[in-house]
């Protein structure tokens, strides 16, 4: 897949007329690829939406893929920006000899921060659909490589580091990669099955009450597992399997 045309700049002034254009045409093919996928949208629609013509899309990307690929390019920006700062902490925390309450709150500080994405992309559903699309393996390979790169393995390094020194585990472990994935999947289920875990609220949308709500929850839910595997840690069950002590009794 060719990469997206750099932006040309004919005049002064055009600076600022240019990446509007490009703007525009990046927001109308998210909810448009969101919507109908990667190869069903046509570059005609995603033109029509943007309030341009045809051509332009080739004058900034190219073709279809480099569109594409300046919305992904254009997400893990945006992602990146919301993350880095809780990332870069819990870096941080991890470099330090800090105790267990200072590394259960960086994973916190993290776990929140990755919910208020969320729920901000549930009130942009071309945003939410473009990544569940991704999610489930339908679009082209070079978003899930740029995503993964960029955004997903900082976090998930972050977050299994801080997991493993909670726990006692090595970052590697499958029971420390499953538990971190555990905890961070209590937010995912909002995203993904948007609607279905609405209807069973009774909701109609997830407000900043609704959302303060969900987050008081699972915010509560992490705290006590993380705190049970410290335990356990310091107990010197850690090494085992869980369950272990269980199957001793």
């Amino acid at each position: 897949m060719s990469t997206a045309k750099k932006l040309r700049r004919p005049s002064e002034g055009g600076y600022a007329r240019g990446d509007e254009t490009r703007h525009r045409i990046i927001e109308a093919a998210v909810e448009l690829f969101g919507e109908h996928g990667f190869e069903a949208a046509s570059t005609r629609d995603i033109a029509a939406r943007a309030g341009v013509n045809a051509p332009a899309l080739q004058y900034y990307f190219e073709n279809k893929e480099g569109v594409y690929r300046a919305c992904v390019e254009a997400l893990a920006d945006d992602a990146w920006r919301t993350f880095e700062p809780a990332i870069e902490h819990a870096r941080k925390v991890l470099g330090e000899n800090v105790d267990t309450p200072t590394l259960i709150d960086a994973f916190i500080r993290l776990q929140e921060t990755l919910a208020d994405a969320a729920f901000a992309k549930a009130s942009k559903p071309g945003r939410r659909l473009f990544m569940a699309r991704e999610q489930a393996g339908h679009e082209p390979e070079s978003a899930t490589q740029i995503l993964a790169s960029r955004v997903r393995e900082p976090i998930n390094e972050v977050s299994a580091a801080l997991v493993a020194r909670i726990s006692g585990r090595p970052a590697d472990d499958p029971i420390t990669l499953i538990r971190s994935f555990s905890l961070h999947g209590q937010l995912v289920i909002f995203h993904v099955a948007h609607r279905s875990t609405l209807t069973v609220l009774g909701w109609k949308s997830i407000d900043a009450e609704k959302a303060k709500l969900l987050k008081s929850i699972v915010r509560e839910q992490t705290r006590t597992l993380l705190e049970l595997w410290s335990r356990e840690r310091d107990g010197g069950l850690a090494a085992g399997s869980p369950g272990t002590h269980e199957a001793q009794d």
